[in-house]
């Protein structure tokens, strides 16, 4: 990669540094912080929660019926899901320690937080619970198949990808024969 693709790099990690910093100066506002991985909101927080929160009898009762029609629908994937997770995680423990592909940490991936948020009613938690756990496995599989991508074909395509992974810029230039023969040893060490 030229000088100039590494220092737009390095700015872009700056920025991110200073997006997350004032993320966290928003968080503040809201009143909660993370204490051992653990949600903590101030006291008069959760009593505006609370009383923010939709009764589960009635939410149940009375549903908007675009989420009627649309809930079947939704939840048929969860099989699907749960069958996708079983075997890329087979696949992730049996795979990445033979090639020495570094393994995938699942809990950076799969967070359920929502849990803690006192103005959810139990079945607005179920679905958020299920939002985390679809999205999450999905990022999850991303990272897997990412890594798997670095090992094996770390080539960039001819035509601009819409949302590159993290380890894409690791890759050799589409139709850079020399360099991917070169580099392919170098670029499966995953350094960053």
């Amino acid at each position: 990669m030229n000088e100039n693709i590494n220092e737009i790099v390095n700015r872009i990690k700056a920025l991110e540094s200073q997006l997350e910093a004032e993320l966290d100066v928003a968080r503040e506002n809201i009143r909660y912080r993370l204490v051992n991985k653990k949600v903590q909101f101030e006291r008069d927080v959760i009593e505006q929660h609370r009383r923010l929160k939709i009764n589960l009898f009635r939410y149940a009762l009375f549903p908007k019926w675009q989420h009627v029609l649309t809930a079947p629908f939704i939840y048929a994937l969860l099989p699907l899901l749960l069958l996708l997770d079983v075997f890329a995680s087979l696949y992730h423990a049996v795979c990445f320690p033979l090639l020495c592909i570094p393994k995938v940490r699942r809990s950076d991936y799969l967070i359920f937080d929502r849990g803690h948020l006192a103005y959810l009613n139990l079945l607005e938690m179920v679905n958020c619970a299920y939002c985390s756990y679809g999205t999450g496995l999905l990022s999850y599989l991303t990272e897997i198949v990412a890594r798997t991508e670095q090992y094996w074909c770390p080539i960039k395509h001819a035509h601009r990808i819409l949302a590159a992974h993290s380890h894409y810029r690791h890759f050799t230039e589409f139709g850079d024969a020399e360099s991917f023969r070169r580099d392919l040893d170098k670029i499966r060490q995953f350094k960053d």
